[in-house]
């Protein structure tokens, strides 16, 4: 099964700090129009396909694609959005996570985790394979700070070229004072790093993990914001085996620490060479110049359609198709 958690952060309302939008205003429709896409193959909450600021499509293509071609079951997973998607959906929070530099970013992080690991557990009942994946503009930013209160000193990654690192780093700096910590003072506090500085699609995230692990493989779809989640199981004492699968794109981006953050925390990671170089759409060709790269568990989705048989070539056809269509279906 394939779930996708939504959730948003007030970080993401600080300029120049999220691409998961065509501006600060549209954001809060990428994470319904996001679900929606993928449940649906269209949008409904917004008119227009989810872009950021250069016009370049979300990453839900990529995972809508994998569903179509592969047909393994999907869950929409609420878990603290400012808007609620018009698909099905399990609801643990409606709550979005709070700008940490204003107030503790999840306040209710105990008690998601808490829920969203009964969820997992009923889950791993009945299916031997769960992947998760997220979409929460802003997110790399949480987990960046997450990963630094907890002692990892490395750069997340982002959804644009320009990775604002700099500014990352400013709001952590800015986050120590406030709260008077410092670089791996919160080690073994997983939930309270969560807490504190995370976001509440990182609480489900890690609570439907520690849920299924007993009966299920669990794969985490996502590039470093599911090294925060997997950070976060470590310090709350899950010492198993930890999976995490996504594009090449976060992998190999220079800006960013997947590969010695996956090390450090003991993943095994799958990397998804997917190769959208000979697109005819610029939205998409782009990806390989650094745009976008991954998120709605996109990554992992791809994988999961491979895992049960499908190849590359196939699913990059469809990709292509797909945004084709999307694309007249938006000009009619």
């Amino acid at each position: 099964m394939f779930l996708l958690c939504i959730a948003n952060t007030e970080l993401s309302k600080i300029p120049g700090l999220s691409a998961a939008g065509e501006n600060v205003e549209a954001i809060k429709y990428t994470v319904p129009s996001d679900a929606e896409l993928v449940y649906w193959g269209k949008c409904l909450t917004s008119s227009s396909l989810p872009v950021d600021p250069e016009g370049h499509p979300t990453p839900a293509i990529l995972t809508r694609a994998a569903y179509e071609e592969a047909q393994f079951p999907v869950m929409v997973v609420r878990t603290g959005s400012f808007i609620p998607p018009a698909c099905p959906y399990v609801e643990i929070s409606s709550t979005p996570g709070a700008n940490p530099l204003e107030r503790p970013a999840v306040i209710e992080a105990k008690r998601i985790y808490s829920w969203a690991k009964t969820l997992g557990h009923n889950i791993s009942a009945i299916e031997p394979l769960v992947v998760i994946g997220e979409s929460i503009p802003g997110g790399t930013t949480s987990a960046f700070l997450v990963l630094k209160a907890l002692g990892y000193d490395g750069m997340v990654s982002s959804a644009s070229p320009k990775n604002p690192t700099n500014l990352k780093v400013e709001i952590w700096k800015k986050c120590c004072e406030v709260y008077g910590i410092s670089e791996g003072s919160l080690r073994h506090k997983g939930l309270d790093a969560l807490s504190l500085l995370g976001d509440p699609m990182q609480a489900a995230v890690a609570g439907i993990a520690m849920g299924s692990f007993n009966r299920s493989r669990v794969v985490l779809a996502g590039g470093t914001q599911m090294l925060a989640v997997a950070a976060i199981l470590r310090h709350e004492g899950y010492n198993g085996e930890i999976e995490i699968a996504t594009t090449k794109y976060v992998a190999t981006d220079k800006t960013a620490n997947f590969a010695d953050l996956a090390e450090d925390l003991g993943i095994k990671t799958h990397v998804v060479p997917v190769d959208l170089s000979r697109s005819a759409f610029k939205g998409l060709s782009d990806y390989e110049r650094g745009y976008v790269k991954e998120g709605v568990g996109a990554g992992g989705a791809l994988w999961y359609a491979t895992y049960l048989g499908l190849s590359l070539d196939r699913l990059t056809d469809k990709i292509e198709k797909l945004y084709d269509n999307l694309i007249k279906g938006a000009l009619q």
